[in-house]
């Protein structure tokens, strides 16, 4: 396997203005699992309780996923419920049950350990320094994202790990709480700070932007007609990023817009449906297709003459 993935995996409720969906499956490392997966190898490594159905382990199989590094500890599966009817882009969180994900202690398997494109999902930052210390040096690159919770309860040690990440892919509103800046640009800069060499900030319907000492490189969101479920988007954007690069093998800047592109292109299919009614049932025509569509989104003759006004002065 090329790339490993560490966080929750969960049965979650989510109400939209779409409709209500009860013990879906979800959680980070599921979105992005199954987002990677159309680009590389993936691996799991996660915790789920004896309730975790045993078709929905086969559904991840399906997808080519490594699902050997999942423990089924005794208890139930984390569990999430949220609302989207107040807004599309932020889910108001009604209960959260961590069950065994609560005493998350991770063991990566030996065979995982070399694994060169490594994954934080959002989790406790030592649970995701834990795992990264138990990488060997094959490790090329690696990525980590976190939330709200651990920037207030584990700020040392997220502020330590920061300093050991390529690139750090976080949602806006946390980028904002985490460097108490407003500016979009102070934020990024702010990120960079902590040690990161890279920075992706995730803006929901307004799109990502990529951020390091060298580029600045400003995403628009694939413009959905009809959005069903936003949850999982994020988490399915981050997995089509580092499956991108996985698949790639470059580490250039180039590759990175490209695969920030990419990273959109599979969130905006995810959004189309409840959990992964989409997001695992796409076919490679439809993601090709959709990538170049950016093309026509972003791009424009710079090869023309700006009418501009002669000086007056």
């Amino acid at each position: 396997m090329n790339l490993l993935v560490v966080g929750s995996m969960a049965y979650d409720d989510v109400e939209t203005p779409a409709g209500t969906r009860t013990h879906q499956l979800g959680g980070s490392v599921t979105y992005f699992s199954v987002a990677a997966s159309y680009f590389t190898g993936v691996a799991i490594i996660g915790i789920v309780g004896q309730d975790f159905q045993s078709e929905h382990r086969e559904l991840l199989t399906s997808k080519g996923i490594d699902t050997s590094g999942i423990e089924i500890a005794d208890g139930q599966t984390f569990h999430w419920s949220g609302s989207y009817l107040n807004d599309l882009n932020d889910a108001e969180t009604v209960e959260t049950d961590l069950n065994v994900f609560a005493n998350f202690n991770p063991t990566v398997p030996q065979k995982h350990q070399s694994t060169p494109y490594l994954f934080l999902a959002n989790c406790d930052p030592e649970t995701q320094q834990s795992v990264l210390n138990q990488m060997t040096d094959n490790l090329q690159l690696v990525a980590g994202d976190t939330m709200n919770h651990w920037i207030v309860e584990k700020r040392q040690p997220l502020d330590h790990l920061m300093t050991q990440l390529d690139f750090s892919v976080i949602n806006e509103a946390e980028a904002r709480m985490y460097t108490e800046k407003s500016n979009l640009v102070d934020v990024a800069e702010g990120i960079l700070d902590e040690g990161p060499d890279n920075v992706i900030i995730k803006r929901g319907e307004y799109g990502a932007v990529l951020y390091n000492e060298n580029q600045r490189f400003i995403v628009p969101a694939y413009p959905v007609q009809n959005i069903i479920d936003p949850t999982g988007a994020g988490d399915s954007f981050a997995g089509g990023f580092m499956g991108y690069i996985a698949a790639t093998g470059r580490h250039d800047p180039e590759t990175y817009r490209q695969a920030v592109i990419a990273g959109s292109v599979i969130a905006s299919f995810t959004v189309e449906g409840f959990g992964l009614d989409r997001l695992a049932n796409l076919t490679n025509d439809e993601i090709t297709d959709r990538f170049f569509e950016f093309e026509d989104l972003t791009t424009f003759d710079t090869a023309i003459r700006l009418p501009l006004r002669n000086s007056t002065t």
